[in-house]
């Protein structure tokens, strides 16, 4: 049902001496508004990985590159849940500027115990949260837990 939404500005270092953005500040930039968008949804990650032990990393990700960004632009990462699992949550990107879309990722998290480093199943009150997100279209669902 929600889409999140994150504006940021390609600043220099993020950028190749050419001024067009760098690809792996792509990627970091893309871990931030993921960071970003589970404190919207109410577990920032200090709470998830010091006090929960709760790890989200990723363990599948796409990119599909269709237009160079440059220094200065002001970019819109739209970040929509499309599927939650037993234990992963399946989302997709679309990076957008001022003159249509930039680029595009799709991406799979999964809960991890930070104590016994394997996979474990969303706790009910993360999932509630998870599910409650997820975005109306093609391949949208949620498992159940």
């Amino acid at each position: 049902m929600t889409a999140f939404s994150f504006d940021r500005e390609l600043r220099f270092g993020d950028c190749d001496p050419s001024g067009i953005a760098y690809f792996p500040s792509y990627l970091n930039i893309l871990n931030g508004v993921v960071e970003d968008f589970w404190a919207t949804v109410g577990f920032p990650w200090p709470e998830l990985i010091t006090v929960r032990k709760i790890g989200t990393p990723t363990v599948h990700l796409t990119c599909d590159f269709s237009r160079p960004s440059m220094f200065g632009d002001r970019l819109t990462f739209d970040l929509r849940i499309r599927r939650v699992g037993g234990s992963s949550l399946h989302l997709e990107h679309v990076v957008s500027g001022a003159n249509g879309m930039r680029w595009r990722a799709r991406q799979v998290l999964a809960a991890t115990s930070l104590v016994g480093h394997h996979a474990i199943p969303w706790p009910d009150d993360i999932r509630t949260a998870l599910v409650a997100h997820v975005s109306a279209g093609e391949g949208a669902e949620a498992t159940p837990a």
